[in-house]
C-alpha cells in the first residue's frame, strides 16, 4: 500500500497534534504532581515531546501543508486523550502515560511504517523511527521510576487494561479528508 502525499500529510499533522496535546498535558501535571521525582521526569519528557512535535511540524510543510500544521484525530481518539488528561493521581498518570499512551502510540508508528512506501516517504520514516527510539527510552525511564517509587500506590492492572482497551477500540485515528480533489499522481519529485 502506498499513501498519497495528502494522506501522509494528514497522518503527520495528526501525530503532531497528538504530541502537542501530550506535551501540554504532561506540562500541566507538573505543578499538581507532589512527587519531585515525577516532576523531574515529566519536565524532561515535555521537552522530548516538544522536539517530536517540532520535527513532525517541519515535515508537514514538506508534505504540502502549512509549516507546523496540526490536525485533530478522530473524535474517539481525542476523547480518549481528554480522559487521559483528566487523570489526577500520580500513580495513574505515570502508569497510563508510560504503560499505555506511549506504547500504543509506538504501535501506531509501527503500523504506519509497515504501510507506507519507505522510499517515497523516507523523511517521514526517519522522523518516526527517531521518535520511536526516543519514546522507547521515555517508556523505559517511566517504568523504572514506577518501580523505584515503592511508597506510591500502584495503579491496578484492571485500570490500566481498561484504559488500553479503550485506545484499541478507536481503530484508525487519522481523520482523513474524503474529497479526492487534492489527490494527485505521485512521483519521487512531488514528495519534496
Amino acid at each position: 500500500m502506498s499513501f498519497s502525499v495528502r494522506e501522509r500529510g494528514e497522518t503527520v499533522a495528526t501525530l503532531r497534534w497528538i504530541h502537542v496535546r501530550l506535551m501540554e498535558t504532561i506540562a500541566s501535571w507538573i505543578p499538581t504532581t507532589p512527587e519531585m521525582e515525577i516532576k523531574l521526569l515529566f519536565g524532561t519528557h515535555v521537552w522530548d515531546l516538544a522536539q517530536h512535535a517540532d520535527a513532525l511540524g517541519k515535515r508537514t510543510y514538506e508534505l504540502r501543508m502549512p509549516l507546523q500544521h496540526s490536525q485533530a484525530p478522530v473524535a474517539t481518539y481525542e476523547e480518549w486523550l481528554a480522559n487521559f488528561s483528566a487523570i489526577e493521581d500520580s500513580s495513574g498518570r505515570l502508569s497510563c502515560f508510560y504503560e499505555v499512551v506511549l506504547p500504543s502510540l509506538f504501535k501506531r508508528y509501527a503500523h504506519y511504517l509497515g504501510q507506507t512506501d519507505r522510499l517515497l516517504d523516507a523523511p517521514t520514516v526517519r522522523i518516526i523511527e527517531h521518535i520511536g527510539s526516543e519514546q522507547a527510552r521515555m517508556i523505559s525511564e517511566g517504568v523504572a521510576l514506577i518501580g523505584e517509587l515503592a511508597a506510591l500506590p500502584k495503579t491496578s492492572r484492571e485500570r490500566i487494561e481498561e484504559f488500553a482497551s479503550r485506545e484499541r477500540e478507536v481503530g484508525e485515528f487519522v481523520a482523513h479528508r474524503t474529497d479526492k480533489r487534492s489527490t494527485e499522481p505521485e512521483n519521487a519529485t512531488q514528495s519534496r
